[in-house]
């Protein structure tokens, strides 16, 4: 078995001693692969399937007409058995994003039908399966901290399978939260090291088997030549980039959120207090005239502002003031209510 342990190593005191397998280059050696990717198939499907062959796809399907257009995967396998697995590596998260998985599904399907002798094909199509390995962001719509959401077609009333034949296999790995002590299946052992790979220094103890043993000798930086280790770095360095970008998206994001919130509410509280002045005198006005001239106009004034003015400013006192005024009361009843000054008031 050879040595996984490099950190010590004088070459790697600035350098990763493994590459991250979230970034384009990264991906394409350790799921290039065939051996690694048939491992990491079996884990994937937990036992339901065995794959023990496999074939890679040409990535780019050209649609069947002009307007079709042509769709480009990361990476597409048949087995020997005829399934069709479709492998995607995503970084950021993008509108209707389950959507553009369940369109890659049904273009594969489609692609299997003959162009003729339909009746004879008799829709004999194969089982059709899209993976997915989401990094560092969460799938919309779903917020239960699931980390591995496998996905058929099920009859929604009791919740049976329906058909498995088209499914949908997302790994959250913003989700995945364990530690390495925690590890305990082999699902676990490969979340870790999709999400922690590139910061490790040697090979797990837990993880120490041959399916892990051979991921970590080709996530070997120092195994890369020269030309890839240039071109993971130049791939490494765009995601920081990518992840900064979305970093200061979510802050703006953010930002512009609470601004919003805290100019929607000044507009509220303003719009607020006009209505309650408006309510106020309005009311007030009302219960002065029913208690009759016994107690006065005055007193029915009093009692209207009481309410309205209660939390009043200098500009709704000019707009009682002025109301004042047209009712033809006193000035100095104008002044004792309003708080105005009889120069202010006459500019009325």
């Amino acid at each position: 078995m050879d040595n996984l342990d490099f950190s010590n190593h004088p070459d790697f005191q600035d350098k990763p001693v493994f590459i991250d397998p979230t970034v384009d280059i990264g991906f394409k050696i350790l799921f290039g692969d065939k051996r690694n990717l048939l491992n990491f198939l079996n884990i994937i499907f937990q036992g339901r399937k065995e794959i023990v062959d496999l074939t890679y796809r040409n990535t780019e399907r050209i649609g069947r007409g002009e307007e079709a257009g042509t769709v480009i995967f990361d990476l597409i396998v048949e087995t020997t058995t005829g399934e069709e697995v479709i492998i995607e590596m995503q970084t950021s998260n993008h509108r209707n994003f389950k959507k553009r998985m369940l369109y890659y599904g049904c273009n594969v399907v489609s692609e299997k039908a003959p162009r003729g002798n339909r009746a004879g094909w008799g829709y004999d199509i194969p089982e059709v399966y899209t993976i997915v390995v989401m990094d560092n962001f969460k799938m919309q719509g779903v917020d239960d901290g699931c980390y591995f959401h496998d996905i058929c077609l099920c009859d929604r009333g009791d919740g049976k399978i329906f058909y498995e034949g088209f499914g949908f296999i997302y790994l959250q790995l913003i989700n995945f939260v364990k530690s390495e002590a925690e590890l305990s299946t082999d699902l676990d052992m490969v979340f870790y090291m999709l999400k922690n790979l590139s910061t490790l220094k040697k090979l797990p103890k837990i993880m120490d088997s041959s399916i892990f043993q051979r991921f970590f000798r080709l996530a070997r930086y120092a195994k890369l030549s020269k030309e890839d280790q240039a071109m993971y770095d130049i791939s490494l360095k765009r995601k920081w980039d990518a992840e900064v970008v979305r970093q200061w998206q979510i802050e703006e994001q953010e930002r512009k959120i609470a601004e919003g919130m805290e100019k929607g509410l000044a507009e509220g509280m303003e719009k607020g207090m006009e209505k309650g002045m408006e309510k106020g005198m309005e009311k007030g006005m009302e219960k002065g005239m029913e208690m009759g001239m016994e107690k006065g106009l005055e007193k029915g004034m009093e009692k209207g502002l009481e309410k309205g003015l209660a939390e009043g400013e200098r500009k709704k006192s000019i707009e009682v003031a002025r109301e004042l005024k047209k009712e033809g009361a006193a000035l100095e009843l104008i002044i004792r209510c309003t708080k105005l000054t009889a120069e202010e008031i006459e500019k009325l």
